[in-house]
């Protein structure tokens, strides 16, 4: 068990598993966006979906959905797959886009591979993503493929 105190200490109950770890370094990298009320930063918003994202052993699609002035509204998981692959209906991306009147997302998935390459396939989702997100005026600000490894912006390689 895990507890956090008003100070903002956690303190550990009996034995702990990574997952529960992983949750309590999840929940402080939330708290700080919290604090910062924006993700605008391509390392910031690395450091939170990697914690998010890559210790899972099957590949899952989030959308960070942050309003006008880029402050986080949700993350979500919009997909989850396989080992290698995970199926993202652009359909149900939008819908959710307009369920939490976003004016802006950063895309994240996990290579449970652990290599953080973009394929071409990681290239064409984002481009028909933000395709469609430019019909109903949400901007696409990057899709952050995460490994063990590391992180990869397909935005600071001007993939969005």
């Amino acid at each position: 068990m895990v507890v956090r105190d008003d100070l903002g200490r956690y303190s550990f109950r009996g034995k702990q598993t990574e997952q529960d770890i992983l949750g309590v370094a999840e929940d402080i990298l939330l708290r700080r966006l919290d604090r910062l009320g924006t993700m605008t930063s391509p390392t910031e918003s690395a450091a939170f979906l990697r914690m998010r994202l890559a210790h899972l052993p099957h590949e899952e699609f989030h959308a960070v959905w942050l309003d006008n002035r880029h402050r986080v509204l949700t993350v979500e998981s919009v997909a989850r797959g396989t080992i290698d692959s995970a199926t993202i209906h652009v359909r149900e991306v939008v819908k959710s886009a307009l369920r939490w009147n976003a004016a802006a997302v950063i895309f994240a998935h996990n290579h449970p591979s652990g290599d953080a390459e973009p394929s071409s396939a990681d290239r064409a989702i984002t481009r028909q993503l933000k395709e469609a997100l430019t019909l109903v005026e949400v901007r696409v600000l990057d899709h952050i493929v995460v490994a063990n490894g590391g992180t990869v912006s397909l935005a600071q390689r001007g993939w969005c």
